[in-house]
């Protein structure tokens, strides 16, 4: 299964999940947790549910952090 923001997800035969992001190995899912996941990724947003099962997702705190006086010194 392919996706456009670089979250793919492979079912093996022995019943576990692997969740890639970007062609890298972000997570490896087994036995009950395995099972929970398909059930979320075909119900809901495909994306959206691997972003949150890997933890690789925004927290919609990017542009404020930018925004910091800490952090605007650096930037050119």
């Amino acid at each position: 299964m392919s996706g456009a923001n670089g979250f793919t997800y492979e079912e093996r035969r022995d019943g576990s999940v692997v969740v890639w992001h970007h062609g890298r190995q972000a997570a490896q899912l087994r036995d009950g947790r395995a099972k929970r996941f398909l059930e979320e990724v075909t119900s809901g947003d495909a994306q959206l549910v691997m972003a949150r099962w890997t933890g690789n997702y925004r927290r919609g705190n990017e542009r404020s952090a930018r925004e910091h006086p800490r952090n605007v010194g650096g930037r050119r």
